[in-house]
Order: C-alpha cells, then structure tokens, then sequence
C-alpha cells in the first residue's frame, strides 16, 4: 500500500515527533519531507497552499488536515482510520 500520509516537518520539532509517533504506533505508513533538508523554497510553496507557518503539517490522501493537535483529535474521535479508509 502506497502511503497515504504526509508530514511536512522539522529537524527539532517535537510535535512533528509525536505525530509521526502516533502513526507508526497505529502501523500507518507515511511520507516525511524534512523542511530542514529542503530548500527555502519548498517552505514557501507550503505556507502558500495551507496557509500555516507551524510544523507538522499533515497531509491525508493530499487533503491537508492541520497538525499534530489536529491528527491526535481525529484518532481521539475514532475518524482517522475512516479518513484512511475512504
């Protein structure tokens, strides 16, 4: 299976760290580009498509679901692995 998530992160980010904790306790495979490796002008194409500055930024099945605290809320709620599943 492909993976379906992605984490736009941070080398010293520790919510970038939770999330992708979360994901790999749940066994959901995802993809992390590191803004720290990558150049200044991914960040910006980033920042333009969510309009947020902050990372995480997570991304399911291309649609953008916010951060950390957004991703811990939809697992909280049972709706996570609805939204993988659809």
């Amino acid at each position: 299976m492909s993976e379906q998530v992605t984490v736009y992160s941070t080398s010293v980010c520790p919510y970038c760290v939770r999330a992708k904790q979360l994901l790999e306790r749940k066994g959901i495979a995802y993809k992390e580009i590191n803004l720290s490796q990558e150049s200044p002008e991914v960040r910006i194409e980033l920042m333009q498509k969510t309009n947020h500055r902050t990372v995480p930024q997570i991304f399911i099945k291309d649609q953008f679901i916010g951060g950390f605290d957004q991703l811990y809320a939809l697992e909280r709620e049972g709706k996570l692995d609805e939204l993988l599943a659809s």
